[in-house]
């Protein structure tokens, strides 16, 4: 049984090392179980563990190919939420005109009461 989960349960979901590592393989292509283990060097119960717990939230989907089970994205918000965690962003949001802060970090206030 799948369980619909809105953004912040599947962001909650997600943000787990292993999990992520994984996301970031399967916005890549598909991907059997066996090629998760190397990548992310864990054992297969392990990988398997954390492949179930995405699909079951219908984050990801799999096939069965021979023996193998493979694995692919199925939420199409993975791909927008991996972009932007991988985004160099290299720049702070600029200070608000309104704040007490001065460019050199210290409180106008403050400044204002020492002299």
């Amino acid at each position: 049984m799948k369980v619909r989960m809105n953004n912040m349960e599947t962001l909650r979901l997600i943000f787990n090392p292993v999990r992520l590592a994984i996301l970031d393989r399967l916005a890549e292509g598909v991907k059997c179980v066996s090629d998760l283990e190397v990548y992310l060097e864990l054992s297969q119960s392990n990988v398997s563990q954390h492949l179930s717990i995405l699909r079951h939230a219908g984050i990801i989907d799999c096939f069965t190919d021979g023996r193998q089970r493979c694995y692919f994205l199925k939420s199409p918000l993975i791909p927008d939420l991996l972009e932007i965690l991988h985004k160099d962003y290299g720049h702070e949001l600029p200070v608000p005109a309104c704040c007490p802060v001065s460019t050199k970090g210290t409180c106008r206030k403050e400044k204002e009461r020492q002299t």
